[in-house]
């Protein structure tokens, strides 16, 4: 069929427009410029995923052929359509819609933690609401404060069911469902279990897409305010790659901006008394996993292995993937690293009593919260790492000290823990952990100079992607995924015999640890993901050394404390084991 045969015409506020067929309302709106509210609607066509249930109804719009208001984001265009969005039906239909809404809604907006962020506030303002007309009973849910990363307030759902999309549709953990009808409908979990004791991998994608404070992080910064303001504490903070090229979207800056020499300056103004980079434990990972690799293809060992830095992939493979556990790499990951580390090493160099140290990450996952309290990460009552706070927590602890961030000077991490390599930048995004291990391993394995660190077939952004390199004699086969869906797709192959690889790296979130739950929200722009995914390119770019194994702090750490890579030493502190859970 020519392209012609599929154009149709329709007329938007009396501006014509040539749309394909199958177009939405709300999508031919969009081609000519005019806005329509929207509020359920999630539009992930990135990956073919969209939400066009109309839930909310604050999309209305009126057909003026039949008179009658239809939602804008699940109609489609039909030959010779009028649309009118600003006619006073129309208006009058988005705003009662709302008005319901918000009569059963919550009003604490000035202690929430979505204030000034809630898209549900943000549109109230918009339409000019300044009373709620409509009163009656009220929602009247317990908070579910079960889960290790997320909380669950069901009195501040709206029922646009983004959160289930994205955990059934697109990260395919399905815990998540609209239960009962009427005004008694809720989107919880089966038989309304608790969400700490289901398969939820905190992956916190849900609490990303989610317009209210329905779903949202644990809050752990006033437990870190309290250890700052204990003097009997030394408190150490870490931070990972993803952060530095996202947070400065918290103070105006533009996505992709590379602010970290700010955030250190922050941290340190901030009270704590050490600032080392999670880039450190990369770096350290990478020697440790390539290390393991090595043994495994020279012995004849378990093939594929797969790297284990995302602590919800892991989450997801105990629970969906039980028979495959003995793929993962033993590695912890580069955050459990740099706790243990700090508890053990630099706790030795400066004669700390381990028990007196608090070691604070500052991560762009929900899940890394998770991953903290994981029992066989806490030994003896002494964690790797004792808390967690998101890139949001993060921010607004700097709002809350009253710090002009934008004036803060750049400063460097602080020694010991605090050196990292261009291969420990690419972390942060899909591809980047198989890539800077591949850099090492090559050397490892060949003994010879890797000349050209760039393997760009690694990069980009399609869900599920191969590559090979030839190391010596070796091809090496390598899979990557990001997003759930995408590895369970992987998994299935590799469980079925029908994909060979040797290697596989998987992240949980969209682009990697850059559009990780606990980021600045992105609201679906794979533009702002893919200015911070090329952000921790050029700081790879950037530094005078590319590889892990080049680190001096690390080699300096083997020398002195850990012996060499795969050590009794290196065992006990940087590795792990993973168990099979229940799939509920």
């Amino acid at each position: 069929m020519k392209l012609i045969d599929k154009m149709i015409t329709c007329y938007i506020n009396d501006i014509k427009v040539n749309v394909e067929k199958g177009t939405t309302v709300l999508q031919a709106a969009e081609k000519v410029g005019v806005h329509i509210p929207t509020l359920c609607h999630l539009d992930l066509h990135d990956i073919g995923i969209a939400n066009q249930s109309a839930n909310c109804r604050v999309c209305m719009v009126e057909d003026e052929q039949r008179g009658h208001l239809i939602p804008s984001c699940a109609e489609k265009v039909t030959d010779g359509m009028k649309i009118q969005t600003d006619s006073t039906k129309a208006v009058m239909g988005r705003r009662t819609s709302l008005e319901l809404l918000l009569s059963n809604h919550p009003q604490d907006c000035l202690t929430c933690v979505k204030n000034l962020d809630c898209e549900l506030q943000s549109l109230a303002h918009e339409m000019n609401i300044k009373e709620i007309r409509y009163h009656g009973e009220k929602m009247a849910h317990p908070k579910d404060l079960t889960s290790k990363g997320i909380m669950k307030d069901s009195n501040k759902c709206i029922m646009c069911r983004r959160c289930v999309t994205m955990c059934d549709e697109v990260q395919t953990v399905g815990i998540l469902s609209p239960l009962k009808r009427g005004f008694d409908v809720v989107v919880a979990t089966a038989f309304h279990l608790d969400m700490g004791d289901t398969s939820c991998t905190y992956c916190g994608q849900c609490v990303s897409v989610c317009p209210t404070a329905a779903l949202a992080e644990m809050n752990d910064t006033p437990k870190v305010w309290r250890a700052l303001n204990n003097k009997e504490k030394h408190v150490i903070v870490q931070v990972a790659p993803a952060v530095r090229v996202a947070i400065g979207e918290e103070f105006g800056y533009e996505p992709g901006e590379i602010k970290t020499g700010q955030v250190v300056s922050a941290l340190k103004r901030l009270g704590f008394d050490g600032v080392f980079d999670t880039n450190f434990g990369a770096d350290l990972t990478i020697i440790e996993e390539a290390n393991e690799l090595i043994h495994r293809i020279e012995n004849n060992g378990r093939l594929p292995m797969l790297t284990s830095c995302c602590p919800a992939w892991v989450q997801f493979i105990e629970h969906q993937f039980p028979e495959l556990l003995d793929v993962p790499s033993s590695c912890k990951s580069p955050q459990q690293m740099v706790g243990a580390l700090t508890k053990s090493y630099y706790a030795e160099k400066h004669g700390i009593n381990p028990q007196d140290i608090v070691m604070v990450s500052v991560m762009p996952c929900v899940a890394k919260k998770a991953e903290a309290a994981r029992e066989e990460l806490n030994k003896e009552g002494l964690a790797d790492v004792d808390y967690v706070m998101t890139t949001r927590e993060f921010s607004r602890m700097i709002k809350e000290a009253a710090i002009d961030f934008k004036k803060l000077p750049e400063s460097p991490f602080d020694i010991l823990l605090g050196e990292a390599t261009g291969a420990a930048a690419i972390f942060g995004t899909t591809g980047g952990v198989i890539e800077a291990a591949t850099r090492t391993a090559y050397e490892m394995m060949t003994g010879k100079e890797l000349k050209n660190v760039d393997f760009k077939q690694m990069r980009g952004f399609e869900g599920v992607r191969e590559a090979s390199v030839k190391i010596g004699d070796k091809e090496l086969k390598i899979g990557i995924a990001h997003e759930l869906g995408n590895a369970r797709k992987l998994l299935e192959a590799i469980r079925d015999g029908k994909n060979h690889f040797d290697v596989i790296e998987i992240m949980a979130c969209p682009g990697g640890c850059i559009g990780g739950g606990g980021q600045p929200y992105h609201h679906g722009d794979i533009n702002t993901l893919k200015r911070r995914q090329n952000a921790l390119y050029e700081l790879d770019l950037s530094l005078p050394k590319r590889k892990s194994h080049e680190n001096e702090e690390v080699l300096k750490l083997y020398e002195e404390f850990l012996s060499k890579p795969g050590s009794e030493k290196a065992h006990e502190l940087l590795h792990t084991t993973y168990s099979a859970k229940p799939r509920i």
